[in-house]
């Protein structure tokens, strides 16, 4: 059994150590493992290998790929590998899920406290050296505390359901909104369907993506949902860029229709400097590293060398996408 191992995303790379690819070798005497770190050198490896591990498949050598049985993609959202020939195949596709649910949480409340201390603008008067206490209490939607606070959740998944149960520990009110309504969430005070889109965001005073991007969810923040936000709400986007209609995102932090955000993910990625984002007083801009823990390509070994146990043995696989929904539903 052949396994090809490339990760490289945008302007990230990594690679497999050499010591681990030996204990996996040592461990699965079945398995060849190769981790590839130049690119030239993956059509020929592609084209023998029955597992891929990495980031993103390369969409063009799909075809070539016909030895392929299962596809492991360390991210939990698994967009750019859900291309027509791969969800039409029977190749197999499991990805990441859990592996961020205690970074980008725990991401998710630092932005919030911030944005709910104006931290953001403390530190614009720190850069101008200027002591002056009523621009911060006093600006956007003014100081929040999170105790009491309304937190909406849209989406369920590890990311969601854990800062469901933090921001409850925390003494916020939650609600969650999910495909599946019926499933409760630990810590949420009610669970509402996509119908409840708009009621939702009108109730609360954070409301955070936590999606994955699915047609359902592409635009799913847009002038309609942001008109239903309060004025002295935030949004924190930790899903992708493109479950929020920027335009309409940016004239709501115009004219005050909402307090502020903060983001982590964007349609383009490196945020180019000619984004507004990066002026607007009241947004904090992440370069997106919400999922990133000292441990996460740790993790990611872990989850990948557990899978392909199970793999050898014929067992079932953990975290499996429907690769028409575009996410795990187990």
């Amino acid at each position: 059994m052949k396994v090809v191992s490339y990760f490289q995303l945008k302007e990230v790379r990594w690679a497999i150590a050499e010591q681990d690819l030996a204990a996996i070798r040592t461990e699965l005497p079945a398995v060849d493992i190769r981790s590839i770190d130049d690119e030239s050198e993956l059509p020929a490896a592609l084209a023998e290998a029955d597992v891929f591990v990495g980031w993103t498949f390369p969409a063009a050598l799909f075809g070539a790929a016909k030895r392929l049985r299962w596809m492991h993609s360390a991210n939990a959202g698994v967009e750019a590998n859900l291309f027509p020939e791969m969800v039409a195949s029977d190749v197999i596709l499991t990805n990441g899920a859990g592996l961020h649910s205690v970074s980008i949480p725990e991401h998710v409340l630092g932005l919030m406290l911030a944005l709910a201390r104006n931290f953001h603008e403390s530190i614009r008067l720190q850069a101008r050296a200027s002591w002056e206490r009523f621009p911060v209490i006093a600006f956007g939607g003014g100081i929040k505390e999170l105790d009491g606070s309304n937190l909406a959740i849209l989406g369920a998944g590890a990311i969601g359901t854990s800062l469901a149960r933090l921001g409850h520990a925390l003494g916020m009110k939650v609600r969650v909104l999910r495909r599946r309504p019926g499933r409760p969430v630990e810590g949420a005070e009610a669970v509402v369907g996509p119908e409840s889109k708009l009621e939702l965001l009108s109730w609360a005073d954070f409301v955070v993506l936590a999606t994955p991007l699915t047609r359902e969810t592409e635009n799913l923040i847009d002038r309609a949902a942001l008109a239903a936000m309060k004025s002295s709400a935030y949004l924190v986007n930790i899903a992708r860029g493109e479950c929020v209609d920027d335009d309409a995102l940016v004239e709501a932090l115009r004219a005050g229709a909402i307090a502020g955000a903060g983001l982590d993910t964007f349609r383009e990625e490196p945020l180019p400097a000619s984004s507004p984002y990066w002026s607007l007083p009241g947004v904090i801009v992440t370069p997106h590293i919400s999922g990133y823990t000292p441990r996460y390509f740790e993790r990611t070994l872990e989850l990948f060398r557990d899978n392909l146990r199970r793999f050898v043995s014929g067992q079932p696989l953990r975290n499996v996408v429907d690769k028409r929904l575009g996410y795990v539903t187990g």
